[in-house]
C-alpha cells in the first residue's frame, strides 16, 4: 500500500502520518471513537514525485486501469514518536545501486531482471 491508503493511514491501520507534529501530538495517539490509536510517523509520504532525490517511488507499474499512479511508494519506514530524536530522515534513502550494481533500467524503472520489481531502502537511528 502508498503512504495515503487507508491500510497505512487510517487509526484502525497502522495510522502512519506525514509529520513529527502530528505523530507526537497527543502524547504519540489519538482518540477515535473512545478507543486510543499510537502513532507511526511514516517519512516516506515526502518521496513522491520528480522533485524528491532519487527516484519517485520504490515501485513502478504501467497498469491498464483507470485510475494508475504508474510510481507507488510500498516500501516504508515508519518510526514511533519515542524514536523521533533518534532518528534523521535525511537518512531514509531508496536504493538505485549498491556495491556497483545498478537497480534500474536504461528507462529508470526497476530491472526486476537484477535485484527486484522493488527498490530497497536504507535509513538509520541513533540508539
Amino acid at each position: 500500500m502508498n503512504p495515503f491508503e487507508k491500510g497505512v493511514a487510517s487509526a484502525n491501520g497502522l495510522h502512519a502520518v506525514m509529520t513529527r507534529d502530528t505523530a507526537r501530538s497527543g502524547k504519540g495517539k489519538r482518540r477515535v471513537v473512545r478507543e486510543l490509536y499510537p502513532f507511526f510517523y511514516n517519512p516516506m509520504w515526502g518521496r513522491f514525485g520528480d522533485t524528491t532525490d532519487g527516484p519517485p517511488g520504490t515501485y513502478y507499474r504501467r497498469g491498464s486501469e483507470p485510475t494508475e499512479y504508474f510510481w507507488n511508494t510500498y516500501d516504508q519506514v515508519l518510526i514511533r514518536p519515542d524514536l523521533l530524536d533518534s532518528f534523521d530522515e535525511k537518512s531514509v534513502e531508496v536504493l538505485t545501486e549498491f556495491g556497483g550494481k545498478k537497480f534500474l533500467s536504461k528507462s529508470g524503472i526497476p530491472d526486476k531482471s537484477r535485484l527486484s520489481d522493488h527498490l530497497p531502502l536504507l535509513f538509520s537511528i541513533e540508539v
